[in-house]
């Protein structure tokens, strides 16, 4: 199977061995893989390894149509096909394609964990996300609305501040807010975390509509990648894998 690999010296389109799922897995075949900035400094220890983590696509044995955030522990997606953990595998969202659906695992579960997990968001009470433009934020702000809070802006006060970003933005609003979470850095007085993999989460999401910012055949790995890095990127960068 065609497979995009990392190797000390790069990326590469190789033909590599399809895999065999373990007692706890599924095959996959992925029609959709997502790309996230600075992913490719995450498996710099176990090279060669490939990248993406989150994926759409049908599951080998059922055709069951899914979605999943897969652990940054172990080989990616951007491959034909993929091994993934049953555990963190969704249904795919009806309303979305696949390539919208691959742009989803990833900020879906960030805006999940941030405002129900760690937040304690409930209905009604007051939300302020920064970055509320940018790839979580504006998953977060339409998941806020879904559960019935209320979504403010800059410099107003809040239950919740759900920090994307990080620096200027967040010591300017931090005052402000009753509970801080954060997912750019450690701060006095947040809730950092690092988002985790996880299928019934990611299947209690609402119905959501991730932006996908341009899709690139698997083959066009190094333009995908090249995106990531340019000004003027709004929404997730996807890779086409199946048709």
């Amino acid at each position: 199977m065609k497979s995009v690999r990392l190797h000390p010296d790069g990326l590469r389109l190789e033909e590599i061995p399809r895999p065999e799922p373990g007692p706890d897995d599924v095959l996959v075949r992925v029609h959709a893989a997502a790309i996230t900035r600075d992913e490719l400094t995450w498996p710099t220890d176990r090279l060669p390894a490939t990248p993406s983590y989150e994926l759409s696509g049908v599951v080998e044995d059922t055709g069951e149509e899914v979605i999943a955030l897969t652990p940054f522990d172990r080989d990616g997606v951007a491959a034909e096909w993929a091994i993934v953990p049953r555990s963190v595998l969704a249904p795919k969202p009806a309303g979305l394609n696949h390539q919208e659906a691959a742009a989803l695992p990833m900020p879906g579960l960030t805006a999940w964990q941030a405002l129900v997990v760690h937040g304690e968001l409930s209905e009604g009470q007051r939300v302020l996300v920064t970055g509320a433009g940018g790839g979580v934020g504006h998953i977060a702000v339409q998941l806020a609305g879904r559960l019935g809070a209320v979504v403010v802006g800059d410099g107003e006060t809040c239950d919740l501040l759900f920090d994307t970003i990080g620096g200027e933005p967040l010591t300017r609003n931090a005052g402000g807010a009753q509970r801080i979470v954060t997912v750019a850095a450690e701060a006095p007085g947040a809730d950092y975390f690092i988002v985790e993999p996880d299928g019934e989460q990611l299947a209690a999401l609402p119905e959501l509509q991730p932006q996908v910012d341009s899709v690139f055949a698997l083959e066009d790995f190094e333009a995908a990648f090249a995106r990531l890095e340019q000004r003027g990127k709004r929404g997730k960068v996807v890779l086409s894998v199946a048709t």
